[in-house]
Formats: structure tokens, sequence, C-alpha cells
């Protein structure tokens, strides 16, 4: 008797522009989905790209002005709407009357599976089901390690987080235990590939043999990138600043004259690397990283069982990023640059605390988690069509327990 073959699936992964780390787990769903043999068709949208354009300025453009001039206002902003459900209906509202084409555009294209890496979409997803408008639910990938109460929403497949406290919390919230899954976040698939530090650092041409400091700018080049190299060239123990300056130009060719103007006698070298689609390899080839606790950035670091140097976190996301590191022992604070030196330099005089840091840092390592992501979705049954009695069904059961995650209790909890 022949083997019933799978349905093959037409997926739609959804995330939004705001700084980088959303778009870049979406691209590593993508590169798993689209060579996929039980998934007939792929697409990785940009959600913002089909809101108005007030809406798309307020989510990116106005994001990184709050970044770069006022991040305490940017932490105010976090702190006062982390507060389940509060403001649901209102939200609802404003990002419907914003994204009616994405709407649209969603609805038309009646996917099998959709996995969103923003809370916007997700939220805007669950509506279109809730609405009866496609068959679906969201699967929602959390790309913080914290978890913040917009990324709420009252129709879901799964939820994917990145640990065990931030699955707790979602419990103790109302989700369901049975609908979270620890997959950490998604990556790129260079990271999958083992790579020895002396390799990494002979591919790049790096010196194999000096204390190798990445120091990452983030994707816009945002941050105090001069004052920390200028703070790491007081280093009295020979190493090498590998600075990735982003798509900032103008950071990139201050590097470059700071690189060109160092002394021949310098006990350090400084590198200068622009964008890049390598940072597998950097990681790879260093011995700790500085820069922001990102979502991605830090699920990247622990995929190279990388320690970090935490500089100046965006208040909210990143502090919070910042606690869970330095509570699992994978990282160190800088709170004042001009301390920077003497703590790496500490750090380089202790190998046995960077060789302790790198042990916890692979107990967090997840770099498979994009694949453990499309593999669960795929295993779950498929979702009858808009237009069969099977879904009539099944939507009588779902308005029977539509509000299954109760307001007071979490009222009581914020």
């Amino acid at each position: 008797m022949d083997q019933v073959q799978p349905t093959p699936r037409k997926v739609l992964i959804l995330s939004a522009s705001a700084g980088t780390g959303h778009v870049r787990a979406g691209d590593a769903l993508y590169q798993v989905c689209r060579n996929h043999p039980r998934i007939s068709e792929v697409q990785h949208w940009d959600m913002l790209k089909y809101t108005t354009r007030l809406f798309r300025h307020l989510y990116s453009q106005v994001y990184l002005d709050l970044i770069n001039r006022a991040p305490k206002m940017l932490g105010w902003i976090y702190d006062t709407t982390d507060t389940p459900w509060r403001n649901e209906k209102k939200r609802l509202a404003f990002e419907k009357f914003n994204a009616r084409s994405f709407l649209r555009q969603t609805t038309r294209f009646q996917p099998d599976i959709i996995v969103c890496t923003h809370f916007t979409p997700a939220n805007l997803v669950a509506w279109l089901y809730d609405s009866e408008k496609i068959a679906v639910r969201p699967a929602i990938v959390i790309t913080d390690l914290d978890v913040h109460a917009m990324w709420l929403v009252r129709s879901y497949q799964y939820y994917f987080v990145a640990l065990d406290e931030t699955r707790e919390l979602l419990v103790r919230l109302g989700i369901d235990p049975a609908r979270i899954n620890i997959s950490g976040i998604p990556i790129d698939a260079g990271f999958r590939r083992p790579r020895s530090i002396h390799e990494a650092r002979r591919l790049l041409n790096l010196q194999e043999n000096l204390f190798t400091i990445l120091v990452s700018a983030g994707g816009y080049g945002v941050g105090p990138v001069e004052d920390i190299i200028h703070e790491l060239l007081r280093l009295r123990h020979p190493a090498q600043i590998v600075v990735i300056a982003g798509k900032g130009a103008v950071l990139k060719n201050k590097v470059d004259t700071m690189a060109a103007a160092l002394s021949p006698e310098s006990a350090v070298r400084l590198v200068s690397v622009g964008f890049t689609d390598r940072m597998h390899e950097y990681m790879a080839a260093a011995d700790i990283l500085l820069g922001k606790p990102g979502g991605l950035t830090t699920s990247e670091a622990m995929a190279r069982h990388l320690p970090m140097c935490i500089i100046n976190p965006i208040p909210g996301q990143e502090e919070r990023n910042s606690d869970h590191l330095l509570e699992r022992g994978v990282a160190i604070r800088c709170n004042n640059l001009p301390t920077l030196a003497f703590k790496i330099q500490k750090l380089i005089n202790s190998p046995d605390i960077l060789i302790e840091m790198r042990a916890k840092a692979q107990m967090l390592a997840r770099p498979d988690a994009a694949a453990s992501i499309v593999e669960q979705l795929l295993a779950c049954p498929p979702v009858p069509s808009l237009d069969t009695a099977a879904l009539k069904s099944m939507r009588r059961k779902r308005r029977a327990v539509r509000r299954h995650i109760v307001q007071q209790p979490l009222a009581e909890l914020s």
C-alpha cells in the first residue's frame, strides 16, 4: 500500500524593519523554508512596506531617533506599555487603520502557516483569524530573551521563546503551556556550521595568536563606537580589535582613519569592517564581543559560545536581555566607559574566567532554532480550507473558547 505523502504547505513569514533583528529572524526562517520538501511556497514580508507612510516612519525612523537621541524616553515608553491587554482595542484600531494594504494582501494570499517575528503583524493576523478572514492563527517568535506585553495576542498557534523563564512568564499571563516552545531565536544558518577559532582567523586574515575583541555597532552603526575604540587602545596586552561598522559609511571611514593613525609600536591592532554577511565567521574568530545585547546578536554570540561585554544597552528590551545574560554568567557589563580597558584587561589576565563564560554560553546556544520552529509547525495537522464544513465546525468551537485568556487574573499580575 502506498504511503500517503504529507500535504505541501504555503508559508508566510512576517517581520517588521524596526531595527534589524526582526527581519534577520525572518530571513533565518526563510532560509530553512525555501528548500524544504514539504513547503510548496514561502514568502517573507516586511509588513511595514504594506502600511501608511506615517506608520512606517513611526516604527523605523522614529525608533532609531529615540535610540540615538532619547534612549531614556524609549525606556519609559517600553515600561509604560508593558501592561497586559492595556488599550488593546485602541491599539488594534490604530494598526488596522494604518495596515489596510497588509490586511488585504494577507487575506488574498491565504497561507497554511503564518510565522511572525514582530508583535504588530502577530496582532493583525490574530484579528484576521478571529474575524474568519483567514484559516490560520499566527505562530509567534519572540525575538528578545524577555517578553513584553505587546507580544500578547488572544489567538495563536504557538509561542516560540528563548528561555525557560520567558515561558514561565507567558504561562502566568494565561498562555497555554502546551503551545509554548523553548526553541531559541532563529539565526542565520552559518552559525550552525562548526568553526574553530584559529580556522576562522585564517579565513578572515586575522592574526591567529592575538586576543581578539569584536566590536559590533549593530546593523546601522548606532552606538559610541569611536569612544569604545579610544578606550580599547589603552590596553597593555597585545590584541586585535575588529570593528563591524555596519551600514554607516561615515563610521567606517572614521575607523579606517583611526587604524591608519596607529603607531607601529602599538600593542593593539585595529581592523575595520563595513556591513558584512560573515558575522558567523567573525564571532567564531573572537574571544569576546563588545556591543548591545539585542536578541539576535545575543543568540548569535551564544551559538558561537562567545562571551559578551555589554555597553550602553537600550533601556527596555536590551536592559532586560542584559539582566538575563549577567544572571547566566555569560557577560560582563561596562557602565563607565573609562573603565572598559581595565575590565577587558582583567579578563585577558583571567583565562579561566573566559573559559567558564564560554561553557555557560554553550549551554544557552540554540543554533538550530529556525529549523526546530519550522519542523514543529509542519508537524501540525493541515488547516481546512475556508469553504469547508470542517472549518465551519472549527469556527463554532473556537467561538466558544475565544476568551480562554481572562483579563481579571492578568490584571492581578500586572
